[in-house]
Order: C-alpha cells, then structure tokens, then sequence
C-alpha cells in the first residue's frame, strides 16, 4: 500500500456546515475503507490547511478516485502528497548508482 498526506481546507459550504463535519469524517472513513484504503489518522490543524489525513491506497488511481468523490460533494479542497516511510526511503536511496 502507498502512503498519502493529504492537506484539506474547508470550503464556504464546508465551513457554513461545520457542526456536520464529524458525520462527514465517518462518511469519509467508510469511503476510504470501500475503496480498499485506510484513513489511518485524521487531524484538524491550524494555519494554511484546516485538516491533515494521513490514508494508505493500493495506488494513485485508488486515492484520486476517493479524494475527487469527496471534493465533488463542495465540502472540502484537497491536495495530496504521496510519502514514502523510512524503509522505503532506505530502499530508494540504496538503489542510487
């Protein structure tokens, strides 16, 4: 599985309905986990993006397809980064010639 960071902001119909962002979360967890992905953790931050997942996919298709789903339904803006952990870092760096 790959490893995702996705950066959200809220948008204005977001942040008008904040008070369903909780039922949004849960939503967003059976998407991912249908889809055969993980949301493995969610945070709500402060500063240039309001919330931060951290999610695992099978590939790059997997999580364009959820993400863009759950952008379409005007809640949220996204942008993804595909991270790689420390062992696959290693193995990347150990492939250099």
């Amino acid at each position: 599985m790959a490893t995702y960071v996705c950066l959200l902001n809220y948008t204005d119909q977001g942040i008008r309905s904040i008070k369903e962002s909780a039922n949004r979360l849960d939503l967003a967890k059976k998407t991912f986990q249908s889809a055969g992905a993980e949301l493995k953790q969610f945070y709500l931050a402060l500063g240039t993006y309001d919330l931060v997942i951290v999610a695992d996919a099978p590939d790059d298709e997997t999580i364009a397809r959820i993400l863009l789903g759950l952008g379409s339904l005007g809640n949220v803006r996204t942008q993804t980064l595909r991270v790689f952990p420390e062992p696959e870092f290693r193995k990347i760096i150990g492939s250099l010639k």
